[in-house]
């Protein structure tokens, strides 16, 4: 997985429900690029079920969400965290910064990823930063090049 070489696309926050969340339908492509599910699906902001399938949503794509070293993906999710504190009920295993920085080592890597959680008052939070190109669906265009 080493030999990946791109860069990164920052998704998010979607914040709501989690019975919103729960309604997978919405957060899948269907089989046609024109079809009521695809378009259904590109026109939601809900993290798609696969990471991925992010870089379907062009519209959604944005310059300074965007970026070729991945140090400035580590401080966008840092930033989206604390802005929407999670929910705290036990002891984390991680601290955030801990958190990013594995989260930033997978992005190096070409690897997705995702983060989903609770506030306090029970919101649902979800952001993901996708790499581009995508390791598992490579033919899925980039939305937007980095400047």
């Amino acid at each position: 997985m080493g030999d990946w070489n791109g860069h990164w696309h920052g998704f998010g926050p979607w914040i709501g429900s989690r019975d919103d969340f729960a309604k997978e339908g919405q957060r899948r492509p269907g089989p046609d690029p024109g079809d009521e599910q695809t378009r259904v699906f590109l026109a939601n902001t809900m993290t798609p079920v696969q990471l991925g399938h992010w870089l379907l949503r062009r519209d959604q794509a944005a310059a300074d969400r965007t970026w070729a070293d991945v140090a400035g993906a580590g401080t966008w999710m840092s930033r989206v965290r604390a802005a929407n504190p999670a929910h705290t009920s036990g002891g984390a295993l991680l601290t955030v910064a801990e958190k990013v920085a594995q989260q930033c080592e997978s992005l190096r890597l070409g690897s997705d990823v995702g983060w989903g959680y609770y506030t306090a008052t029970f919101s649902y939070v979800s952001f993901a930063v996708v790499c581009c190109p995508n390791r598992l669906f490579p033919t899925i265009p980039c939305p937007l090049p980095p400047r």
